[in-house]
């Protein structure tokens, strides 16, 4: 097991390593000059040319991939093009607001996901598999920028029941400590600003996790169908435990495999999917942060935020090869 993660760890490398070319070559595609926006459109040739070779790009391509990758080597993402400030700090800052969408809707996922899978399979053919396969399959067709904004308008304007922007109401008073305003809140004991955070984040939660509920729902009746149909269910059924005992005891454990590969897929695409859900609801994550900055061609920003993203993938993706052990004993790490 050890010497498989330490194999799987060393993986990590070339991958990142890819991607920071690729995100570096890609974020210099972009149209438009970093200098003319910093300086506006009646700044001089002169002083553009001065910020340009103040920020490299004068040079070369190569040789500013080289100078980039180097700082990232040291830990240094960069400085903003357009806001002075470093990346780290900003990222720092601003990952938390997206660990926190992105917990609430993998979370609400599972929670309503695999008990619907386990229904419509259990169930197959009925009404209620019926009903969830259609709405598995609404729920990966829809687009999710057009079901942010159903959403907001319907409880946040016509029935004016949920906020449909930011973390907190504008008026409060309250100062997070981490930056984890649930967690913070908790800790300080300010039920007041739990219960706002909680009701600024129901819709931008429940618009980011319809597609992950729709995939784990559908992979769960899939898994969950192959494993009713074994020989061992049948053997169980016929020793005389009830039906309860077999599904969540014999089926649910054995189906749970592929499941937890596709929420582990899942948790990786929500961190770094996030753009469209905090760009509409105005949620001070990283998504709205690349947006903006893609807008004012912040290579830095762009840059540091792709890699970090795509380390947070490889990452969980690695914990999710690791849990399979604890999943099925009967795999074996050589």
């Amino acid at each position: 097991m050890r010497r498989y993660a330490i194999r799987r760890s060393l993986t990590v490398v070339p991958v990142l390593l890819g991607v920071s070319v690729l995100v570096f070559s890609f974020v210099h595609m972009i149209p438009g000059d970093p200098a003319l926006t910093m300086l506006g459109e009646r700044a001089t040739p002169e002083k553009v040319a001065e910020v340009r070779a103040r920020l490299g790009l004068d040079r070369p391509i190569w040789q500013q991939y080289v100078l980039y990758f180097g700082h990232v080597l040291h830990g240094d993402l960069g400085v903003s093009v357009v806001r002075g400030d470093p990346v780290t700090t900003d990222l720092l800052r601003r990952f938390p607001a997206t660990v926190e969408l992105a917990l609430a809707a993998i979370v609400l996922a599972i929670t309503i996901g695999i008990p619907i899978g386990i229904g419509s399979a259990v169930w197959r053919n009925s009404l209620l598999d019926s009903l969830a396969r259609l709405g598995a399959l609404t729920g990966v067709s829809m687009p999710i920028f057009w079901l942010g904004l159903m959403l907001a308008w319907f409880f946040g304007v016509q029935l004016r029941v949920l906020p449909t922007g930011f973390r907190l109401d504008s008026g409060t008073t309250f100062v997070p400590w981490t930056n984890f305003v649930m967690l913070d809140a908790t800790l300080q004991g300010d039920w007041s600003a739990l219960a706002d955070a909680l009701r600024h984040l129901v819709l931008p939660a429940l618009a980011l996790a319809t597609i992950p509920l729709a995939i784990i729902a559908r992979m769960t009746r899939a898994s969950m169908l192959d494993v009713l149909s074994r020989e061992y269910i049948r053997t169980a059924e016929a020793k005389g435990l009830s039906r309860q005992a077999v599904i969540l005891r014999h089926a649910l454990r054995n189906a749970l495999l592929p499941v937890l590969t596709v929420i582990g897929l899942q948790v990786g695409h929500l961190l770094a999917g996030a753009i469209l859900t905090e760009t509409i609801f105005s949620w001070p994550g990283i998504g709205l942060w690349v947006y903006e900055s893609i807008e004012s061609r912040d290579y830095a920003i762009v840059q540091g935020a792709s890699l970090f993203i795509a380390a947070i993938v490889v990452v969980v993706n690695l914990v999710t090869d690791l849990l399979y052990a604890a999943v099925d004993p009967r795999i074996k790490y050589e």
